[in-house]
């Protein structure tokens, strides 16, 4: 094994395990309405049950010498309940609060046999298991005690393990540390945030350690997250070579979601203030108001659009985005530039609900519409360049995510939705601004979503050369506690009859192609000499919507309605 370039805090008296405080939401987590087993502590996937631990005991923490590199600590989860068992360690960098959690699983059929969601079990094999012994992964330097230990269990033939454990001296763990789950009741999983690596240049084998998550996430999926984190010593991740896997849910109910009263008091606790830039000059306002004030229906072919009415029943449903029908706006300049403007008064967020992570968790999908999406603003160094046509399209839908923990309630996540990609942002990172309700930040014309007031910018960031995303408060805001409409939540059947206007799959308006490349040239030909250095360099850092753009589809024809957020 090799020795990591590293501090060992639990050795030398002048350094100790970094301070790292766990994170909790501004105000208490209120008693949701009862129903089910949303919020119940406990969730059933079939043959195992599962408990969220989010109490840990550090037991390693490295700090890279000459402070290139970020340190990170791996925890032993505390408070395990009676009859459960650990499936893996937790492990986090150090520049951010403790914030995190793994799952911890018992035998369902043993603790509670009338309870078990799963009766034609195809298998006499327990579920759990223990590792019939460890694989020592790496140790940062095997010559000495109390340093770091990581060890994979070795699960008995036709078993899983979750996670790795992490122990501060070379004594193999004990076999009753962990559990493996029976390979039918797993799924595979796939790195996902990179956590740590050692110094490339020092040691001919990396060792890197990563988050892990299913690689099958939506709205369908039926992965469970453990929690739990990877490592190995090779310098890139390859799935299909990693030996942990995730859970899966068998529970085709989803007894672990909220009911339509739960759904509502989340909304009514978390819902978001979404601010729009002092300057915006094209706010949102409702669907209906879109269509009673004009909005239009065409299809190709026919010169005559089509009024729409106000519940949009004359859309055509199902279907694909064919290019046969779209909306427009008036033929009337001054009917058309009233729509632009849109009407905060009405402005609402339309809400789909669906189960994440195998029903362990609940998304909640705010979409907002706009009816018109403003002119792009250019920055290139330290100028800045308002467009005159460029990025402007009718019908404008943005959206953010909040990820809710089934187990308690309890905000995790928030995706901000950023165009064509968006981020997710833990709950410890963002603007609350009343209890545990934070702020989401629309950017000036284009609308995207940002958890912070400033400027952001699509293109590269190196050179200054993109498009601006300005953010901040102003007397233009939606309370989304409020001011919302539930639109859709498929796992509750019929109990949420879903809008006319969200079927139709066509775009909110028409189809326009920019002729930005000569308009971009005349302002690159006026630019210093530095940032002339090619115009087809300086064209490919723009984003693709620079030189046209498809008129945009509802929120229904979008990837992320059935599938996991683009990230």
């Amino acid at each position: 094994m090799f020795g990591c370039d590293c501090f060992y805090w639990n050795q030398v008296s002048d350094f100790h395990f970094p301070d790292s405080i766990p994170f909790s939401l501004p105000a208490p987590i209120p008693h949701w309405p009862q129903g089910g087993g949303f919020a119940t502590e406990r969730i059933n996937l079939g043959e195992i049950e599962v408990a969220k631990i989010t109490q840990f005991e550090s037991v390693w923490s490295c700090s890279p010498l000459r402070g290139k590199k970020k340190t990170f600590t791996c925890y032993r989860p505390l408070g395990i309940p009676d009859g459960f068992y650990c499936l893996g360690y937790y492990c986090q960098s150090n520049d951010r609060p403790l914030r995190g959690y793994v799952l911890v699983a018992r035998d369902a059929n043993a603790q509670n046999p009338e309870f078990c969601l799963v009766c034609d079990s195809k298998s006499d094999s327990p579920p759990l298991k223990k590792p019939l012994n460890y694989s020592l992964v790496w140790s940062s330097n095997s010559s000495q005690d109390g340093v770091g230990y990581f060890w994979l269990p070795n699960a008995p033939a036709g078993y899983r393990a979750m996670g790795i454990v992490v122990t501060d001296n070379p004594n193999e763990p004990d076999v009753e540390e962990v559990r493996c789950v029976r390979e039918d009741l797993t799924e595979k999983c796939e790195t996902y945030d990179h956590i740590f690596s050692t110094d490339s240049k020092t040691f001919k084998d990396e060792f890197q350690v990563w988050t892990t998550r299913p690689r099958t996430r939506g709205m369908f999926a039926t992965g469970v997250s453990v929690g739990t984190f990877y490592c190995g010593t090779f310098l890139s991740a390859q799935d299909d070579l990693i030996d942990i896997s995730c859970l899966k849910n068998l529970d085709c109910n989803l007894y672990g979601m909220p009911n339509l009263e739960q759904i509502h008091a989340l909304i009514k606790h978390y819902g978001p203030t979404v601010y729009f830039h002092p300057d915006e000059e094209y706010l949102p306002s409702s669907v209906q108001w879109f269509f009673k004030n004009g909005a239009l229906l065409y299809q190709n072919g026919k010169q005559k659009g089509l009024s729409i009415d106000c519940e949009g029943a004359i859309l055509p449903p199902g279907g694909e985005n064919d290019g046969e029908f779209w909306i427009a706006l008036p033929e009337d300049d001054d009917a058309s530039n009233d729509i632009k403007r849109g009407d905060m008064e009405s402005a609402e967020l339309y809400v789909h609900v669906k189960p994440a992570l195998g029903g362990t968790f609940t998304d909640i999908v705010m979409w907002i519409f706009c009816p018109f999406n403003g002119p792009s603003t250019l920055k290139v160094g330290m100028m800045t360049i308002p467009m005159a046509k460029i990025g402007e399209h009718v019908g404008d839908w943005e959206h953010y995510t909040l990820r809710i923990s089934n187990f308690t309630g309890e905000l995790w996540q928030i995706f901000f939705s950023e165009h064509s990609g968006g981020r997710w942002v833990d709950v410890s990172e963002l603007e609350f601004i009343q209890g545990n309700r934070c702020i989401v930040y629309s950017s000036k014309h284009g609308h995207a979503s940002y958890p912070n007031a400033g400027t952001y910018l699509q293109g590269s960031s190196k050179l200054g050369i993109g498009l601006r995303n300005d953010t901040g408060k102003s007397k233009y805001y939606v309370e989304s506690n409020a001011k919302y409409q539930l639109i859709a939540a498929e796992y509750l059947g019929g109990a949420v009859k879903e809008p006319y206007w969200l079927h139709y799959m066509r775009e909110w308006g028409p189809t326009i192609l920019y002729d930005s490349r000569s308009e971009v040239e005349k302002i690159i030909n006026l630019l210093p000499f530095f940032f002339r250095f090619s115009v087809e360099n300086i064209f490919d850092l723009f984003p693709t919507e620079l030189y046209g753009e498809e008129g945009p589809t509802g929120p229904k024809e979008k990837d992320n309605w059935v599938e996991d957020e683009i990230c």
